[in-house]
């Protein structure tokens, strides 16, 4: 089957199985992901678990906007792009690039990294060429980019909130369980001073009022100066993570345990 020709098209394997809801297979690896945080290929196996269809209604959504619409006509691999950090070009010091290069290198981490990382386990699986994988591949390789963007660290409560933000962007019940099940794991230890059902509440309301960033042109929005896009895309600040960050940095050194890095 080939490709048509018009951009409203979405193109899916005939190939590709139907996606299925598999809430034990997502436990399964909510439980490795909960006994090492760092394990995050589970993150991907948990979202095909329990996403279904929204992969697809998250690309119909994006193909009623125009932007979204210049994206899909472009269809650009992200993850080279994102780490080829010469062909950005030059940056002002206050621009999205240079806040996305900085944040990278300080922590450790890479495009080409978090491609791998979705790629593990997967060994003989059949892989299909369609329009369903070049969006989920987008939606991965904008995941720091929603880092800088959206203010939310690495540490635990700022990746279980981005995951929030995330699903106010592009709903889906992966990402949502995901974050709620971090948010659960953190209420355990951490006293009840750090007001976390707030951090989260907020950070799903930050990203449903927020513009879509998959949908941005990524090379056009590394050039902008960070502040003017988190204005154009109406990115509020997330107050409530911040002011949890630092009731937690307060706490006597003994309570500090599950918000490190």
């Amino acid at each position: 089957m080939t490709r048509a020709d018009t951009s409203a098209d979405i193109f899916i394997d005939p190939a590709r199985p139907r996606a299925r809801f598999r809430p034990l297979k997502a436990m399964s690896h909510m439980n490795k992901l909960l006994a090492d945080k760092e394990d995050t290929a589970q993150v991907f196996h948990i979202i095909e678990a329990l996403n279904g269809n929204s992969l697809e209604k998250n690309l119909r959504r994006a193909l009623s906007t125009e932007e979204g619409r210049a994206r899909f006509a472009e269809r650009r691999a992200l993850a080279p792009l994102l780490d080829d950090h010469d062909s950005f070009g030059p940056l002002a010091p206050n621009s999205v690039g240079r806040a996305y290069i900085d944040f990278m290198k300080r922590e450790g981490l890479s495009a080409a990294g978090l491609v791998a990382e979705s790629e593990i386990n997967r060994e003989g699986e059949v892989r299909f060429d369609d329009d369903l994988t070049w969006f989920g591949n987008r939606l991965r390789d904008t995941h720091d980019m929603y880092h800088v963007l959206s203010g939310y660290g690495r540490d635990a409560l700022g990746e279980a909130a981005l995951l929030a933000f995330t699903h106010g962007q592009q709903p889906g019940r992966g990402v949502i369980f995901i974050s709620f099940m971090g948010f659960r794991q953190m209420r355990k230890t951490l006293p009840g001073s750090l007001d976390l059902k707030a951090v989260w509440r907020e950070a799903r309301q930050n990203g449903r009022a927020a513009e879509k960033i998959v949908d941005q042109d990524i090379l056009a929005l590394l050039h902008e100066p960070l502040a003017d896009a988190r204005t154009r895309l109406n990115i509020k600040r997330p107050a409530a993570y911040k002011a949890a960050l630092h009731a937690y940095n307060e706490l006597p050194a003994n309570e500090r345990e599950m918000l490190v890095a």
